[in-house]
């Protein structure tokens, strides 16, 4: 898809839109190998890259071992594990999904992903069809009328179609839906979901129906609230925050949570000395919250994967999105969905108190194994008699581990426990004998 290469593609794309006009920070979705978020990186754009294990292979696991983000995922009948309104922008560049099926239900989640004012781009098939339907060995009628039915969606869904170019085609979603509304009988749109809470992601069937926006007072005014630029975003009060959306969490308790973080990243620098030498990459924070490690890691070259459990009593995964960081929702009493060996080093906050009544912490430290490379570090804080627990465990695994004070001290009953771990082969001499 890239004959002149990624950074030319990113060029030509730059062009359409003005994507690197302002130095704003852009997450995307993507599929393949990730060689289009690769290049967007040095272009301070984060990308989320998602693709299913299928007859490309491993897709996913290449495009971590390249230090660039991406998860297993695929477009179903079950909503993508995102909030709603959480991305600038959404990419398909000959990814073959049906677009215009089952009453588009496809464009409408990623509908229900993308910010007031965000833009979806395709390209491949049916884009440029008369220039490829040879090739693609596809009849021009065929192409013609799927492209046809893809631009019928897009219209439902109130879409503005900003440019079509060569192999490249461009629509905006609107920053708000009072136009939406009252053109809902000319373009016969979907209906407004009635669902409670949008954000909900885990599990949850996707619905033929428009994701309803947060209600504002003028056309003009973005549904749900403007973001900062990047990299002002990172710690300006997010708009869920500043709305009072999320219960409980205020812009102070915002603020001293970006201040703790700070604390103790600057205390992991010194227990955890390739934490600053460019030894991680990928990092996953199990339970990130309102994101404060990672945004606290910023500085340093590695990317931060934020979990929000599943099963948390407050979704803030919105806030993190907000934040112009990325992440998804996560049951850890199930599997990841992301290839073994594929991060570098795992922040586990709490997590353990958690799920202890929930199912076996071993099943969740297999996992963490399974995920983590050799000589991958591990972060658990949690309480005394937790850790102790968890580090037998981690023994019969053959990792190192030590258990620390918390930072401010000895009296905290929080403790930090630091896992490495270790290359090891199993004993063959029972094999031989």
């Amino acid at each position: 898809m890239f004959p002149r290469g990624a950074d030319a593609y990113i060029d030509d794309i730059n062009e359409l839109i003005l994507l690197l006009v302002e130095p704003s920070e852009l997450q995307l979705t993507q599929a393949a190998v990730a060689s289009w978020g690769a290049y967007l990186l040095k272009r301070d754009i984060l990308a989320m890259s998602f693709a299913p294990r299928d007859t490309h292979e491993a897709q996913v696991q290449f495009a971590l071992e390249r230090g660039v983000p991406a998860m297993i995922g695929i477009m179903a009948s079950q909503r993508l594990p995102y909030p709603a309104r959480a991305f600038d922008m959404a990419h398909c560049s000959r990814c073959l999904i049906p677009w215009h099926d089952y009453d588009g239900l496809y464009l409408i989640e990623v509908d229900r992903v993308l910010r007031p004012g965000g833009y979806w781009i395709l390209s491949g098939p049916p884009i440029n069809w008369k220039k490829y339907w040879r090739g693609w060995e596809r009849t021009q009628e065929d192409l013609k009328q799927e492209q046809d039915a893809i631009e019928d969606v897009a219209r439902r869904l109130c879409w503005k179609k900003v440019i079509e170019k060569n192999d490249l085609a461009v629509w905006q979603k609107p920053i708000n839906h009072l136009e939406c509304i009252r053109s809902r009988k000319v373009y016969k749109t979907p209906h407004i979901c009635k669902s409670d809470n949008p954000d909900v992601a885990w599990y949850k069937e996707m619905e033929a129906c428009i994701t309803p926006l947060p209600e504002v007072s003028s056309s003009d005014e973005v549904a749900g609230g403007a973001l900062e630029k990047w990299p002002e975003r990172v710690f300006a009060i997010p708009p869920r925050i500043r709305s009072g959306s999320i219960p409980g969490i205020s812009a102070e308790k915002f603020k001293r949570d970006n201040e703790l973080w700070k604390d103790r990243v600057t205390h992991y620098k010194q227990i955890i000395r390739p934490l600053t030498q460019g030894r991680y990459r990928n990092v996953m924070d199990m339970n990130a919250y309102l994101g404060g490690f990672a945004a606290a890691l910023l500085k340093y070259p590695v990317w931060v994967m934020n979990v929000v459990p599943a099963n948390s009593d407050r979704d803030t995964l919105g806030v993190i999105f907000e934040r112009g960081l990325i992440g998804t929702y996560q049951d850890w009493c199930e599997a990841v969905s992301t290839y073994p060996r594929t991060y570098d080093l795992i922040h586990a906050s709490g997590v353990f108190s958690i799920y202890q009544d929930r199912c076996d912490i071993t099943y969740i430290l297999l996992e963490i194994d399974r995920i983590l490379r050799p000589e991958g570090t591990v972060i658990f804080r949690d309480t005394v008699e937790i850790l102790v627990k968890i580090q037998s465990i981690t023994n019969g695994m053959k990792w190192k581990s030590q258990i620390m004070d918390h930072e401010s001290g000895p009296f905290n009953p929080e403790k930090i426990l630091v896992a490495i771990k270790t290359y090891w082969t199993g004993d063959t001499s029972q094999k031989q004998l």
